[in-house]
């Protein structure tokens, strides 16, 4: 029986992810990329931004860092092999929409002497380019002023004990193919000619070595923005030369997210491979962090910004890899494929028509017994008001999935007083919660009677009302959590982090690699 349901998903998420390519195809010849960066905030600390924006593919060139057949570090060779079969498949993509591609192995061009892509680089006419292409943006930009660069390279950033520096490159590596109708060169002055000659004025970057070649060579990042191009950075098409037992000692792919956040600070946005291919975003096999996938738009409580926030908590104190699916305000979430990879769902969303195709990737992700966390609004998540075309609705995933029957809410100026149930005091989601009484600003949602096999775990009320607030029930096998609280307040409650770390925690049947984090 279970094999049926996994084939019956599996169905699911193919006809899905047919019907997302022919969205693209009928979107015609705009990319429509989903940014990630972060903007500094009148107190100074940096907040995750998303936008979507659309781009003219013959305006629009892919270039390919020095992904070389063999690095003289061998963690660097093996994870450039792991990446370039995804990598090939997202230039395929990106070719076959329009995008000019180059392919700028450094100091290894002279193999490709008679390949039409090395002409084609050498032919393009002279133009009237700025200094920065002839060289090495040995310098940061002015927005880098000021700032500390977020890991040590100063060893080389090798992660294989032994390993001595030496030229080991003899040409790009053969896993990514080289069209003719591409480019090849290494210089930033053959680029710049032949984007000055295309009238190209988008650039995405791809390739290694983040923390080096790729934000460093004449062709690079920096030397990109300064040439006046809207650059993008692949943040999963790319990996850095960090070992970590350098500062600031943390896994090499959580170095390499170091310097990936930095790029976003300070240099350019960042998206993902997803953007043109669908499906989960790529991750070396390294990296076992788990996986929580957030799913959030609706900005009536701010939860567009203080849950990217919390998940970055989660990237730097709990060791997790997060993927934030966010819907900037509408219903659309092109980045639902991550739910085929997530460990966890956490869900604030409220009264939304998802496309037919995206809720029924949702459907599935629950129908297979996997995990839930759902914050306030949830339950109410896909009961929208107006059902326009082509989207889809769920009005019983309150009762079928949390357990709960969501009928209004109490006053908005009462807030509510929130108390944990004594006799679950033990509980492991209400691990660190002390006191174990305070007040919400939050309104108090009219939910009961819940679902009998629930075990509830906090209550809220009012004068002269109570209700449940916090419960967990299983669904297909599935933990799942479900929390009225996640006003904006309340993530300035250092109970309720704990609490909702604990509920992540939990729901993936993992323990808390630091207890005392909130």
């Amino acid at each position: 029986m279970k094999s049926l349901v996994t084939v019956s998903i599996a169905l699911v998420l193919l006809a899905a992810a047919a019907i997302d390519r022919a969205a693209a195809a009928e979107a015609g010849q705009r990319l429509k990329l989903y940014t990630r960066s972060r903007v500094k905030a009148p107190g100074g600390e940096f907040q995750l931004r998303y936008k979507t924006v659309r781009w003219d593919p013959k305006k629009t060139a892919v270039i390919v860092c020095d992904m070389w057949d063999k690095h003289w570090c061998r963690g660097a060779t093996a994870r450039v092999a792991e990446m370039a079969p995804r990598m090939n498949e997202f230039l395929v993509e990106a070719r076959n929409r329009g995008l000019l591609i180059v392919h700028a192995p450094s100091s290894c061009t002279a193999v490709y002497e008679n390949h039409p892509a090395r002409r084609r680089a050498q032919n393009a006419p002279p133009a009237q380019l700025p200094d920065c292409l002839r060289g090495w943006s040995r310098g940061g930009l002015d927005t880098e002023k000021d700032t500390k660069w977020p890991v040590d390279q100063s060893d080389g950033g090798c992660d294989t004990p032994g390993d001595k520096s030496h030229r080991a490159w003899k040409r790009q590596i053969d896993a990514i193919e080289i069209k003719d109708n591409d480019a090849v060169s290494d210089s930033g002055v053959e680029i710049g000619n032949l984007l000055v000659t295309r009238g190209i004025q988008n650039v995405i970057v791809v390739g290694v070595h983040t923390n080096m070649c790729v934000i460093g060579r004449p062709f690079g990042l920096r030397n990109m923005v300064r040439f006046g191009k809207n650059v993008l950075l692949v943040r999963d098409m790319t990996d850095s030369m960090y070992n970590p037992r350098r500062w600031p000692n943390v896994s090499h792919v959580r170095g390499t997210e170091l310097v990936v956040e930095h790029i976003e600070k300070y240099v350019c946005p960042t998206i993902t491979s997803s953007d043109l291919l669908g499906g989960p975003a790529f991750r070396f096999q390294e990296d076992r962090r788990p996986h929580v996938a957030i799913i959030v738009s609706d900005d009536h409580y701010h939860a567009d910004t203080t849950l990217p926030a919390f998940a970055q908590m989660l990237r730097e104190r709990m060791g997790c890899y997060c993927s934030v699916l966010h819907g900037q305000g509408g219903g659309d979430f092109p980045a639902v494929d991550e739910l085929q990879k997530a460990d966890v769902l956490v869900l604030f969303i409220r009264r939304l028509a998802l496309p037919k195709h995206q809720l029924e990737k949702i459907r599935a992700y629950l129908a297979a017994g996997k995990p839930l966390v759902a914050l306030r609004t949830a339950n109410h998540a896909f009961a929208p008001r107006k059902l326009p075309p082509g989207t889809d609705r769920w009005d019983e995933f309150d009762k079928e999935v949390l357990g709960g029957n969501y009928h209004g809410h109490g006053p908005n100026d009462a807030g509510s007083d929130v108390a944990v149930v004594a006799k679950r005091a033990d509980h492991p989601l209400l691990a660190g919660i002390e006191p174990a009484r305070w007040h919400s600003t939050g309104s108090l949602y009219y939910v009961s009677p819940i679902s009998k096999d629930a075990t509830l775990l906090m209550t809220g009320s009012i004068e002269g009302r109570s209700e449940p607030l916090c419960w967990t029930r299983n669904h297909k096998g599935g933990r799942i959590c479900y929390c009225g609280l996640g006003h904006r307040a309340d993530f300035d409650d250092a109970r309720f982090r704990k609490l909702l770390t604990n509920m992540i925690f939990w729901a993936m049947d993992k323990t808390l690699p630091n207890p005392a984090a909130e």
